[in-house]
């Protein structure tokens, strides 16, 4: 791939995962599939998390309280992504435990009503992200946990991507199979891409041990779900590949926040 078609893949993929405008001329000549470009999901997660990690900084390097940085850094985050990820561990939750089967599943998590389960993961959700935020900026030093947002961001939206390849749609006629399903190149490339945004980001802020091993549960996190999405509606919907990434977020802030 050429890297000016890199480049506008990237522009494309911020687009897609965020509310931040992009210039229409970015998106002339192209399909409605945004599977092709898949493989940049991981640098424009990065670059979306960029103004909250910038704003973690100054909040953190300005002493204020570390929990209050984490929770407003968590606002910001939200505002940027428009709650695309959050909206989609909401309705998987309730779908997929409040469904007496597949067919039920499906139905309760199209409909855009929130029952009980979608409420609690949205609360456990910001809470675990929001205390591992702020424990990590307990432990390490305002920039290097500024960098952590970044590259949790990278990994977690690789891992949303493995979901989606790894199982096929479970509808036909759902958001998610109308986008194609991603090559095994861009799933690899996203993959590669993902660990080099860590490896540079993590290594040198929370150290290669921790690295490791949020990477590490973030990816079985990332396996368990995709298990258990498989079992229960037999493949994955718009609304499952963004809670994969929403658990892979937490887990991962989580793993950090234990290691650092």
């Amino acid at each position: 791939m050429k890297l000016s078609d890199y480049f506008d893949d990237t522009v494309r993929s911020i687009a897609f995962l965020s509310r931040i405008p992009v210039p229409r001329s970015f998106f002339s000549g192209t399909g409605p599939s945004i599977s092709g470009g898949v493989q940049t999901f991981p640098l424009a997660g990065a670059l979306i998390l960029a103004g909250p990690a910038i704003l973690l900084w100054l909040l953190l390097a300005a002493d204020a309280p570390v929990y209050l940085a984490a929770f407003l850094v968590l606002t910001l985050q939200t505002m940027i992504t428009g709650a695309l990820h959050e909206d989609g561990l909401s309705d998987a939750a309730d779908g997929l435990f409040g469904g007496r089967d597949k067919d039920h599943a499906l139905t309760i998590m199209k409909d855009s009503r929130v029952g009980s389960y979608g409420v609690i993961a949205m609360v456990l959700s910001f809470g675990l992200r929001a205390s591992a935020i702020g424990a990590i900026a307990t432990r390490i030093d305002p920039i290097e946990a500024a960098l952590c947002l970044p590259a949790v961001a990278a990994l977690s939206r690789a891992l949303m991507v493995w979901h989606w390849s790894a199982i096929g749609p479970a509808k036909t006629d759902g958001v998610a199979a109308s986008q194609g399903e991603p090559t095994r190149d861009a799933v690899t490339a996203a993959l590669i891409a993902a660990a080099i945004v860590a490896f540079a980001l993590l290594w040198p802020s929370a150290g290669f041990a921790p690295m490791l091993f949020a990477s590490a549960m973030a990816a079985l996190a990332c396996a368990a779900f995709t298990a258990f999405v498989r079992k229960c509606i037999g493949g994955h919907t718009g609304d499952t590949i963004g809670a994969t990434q929403q658990i892979c977020e937490c887990l991962m802030l989580a793993s950090l926040a234990l290691a650092v």
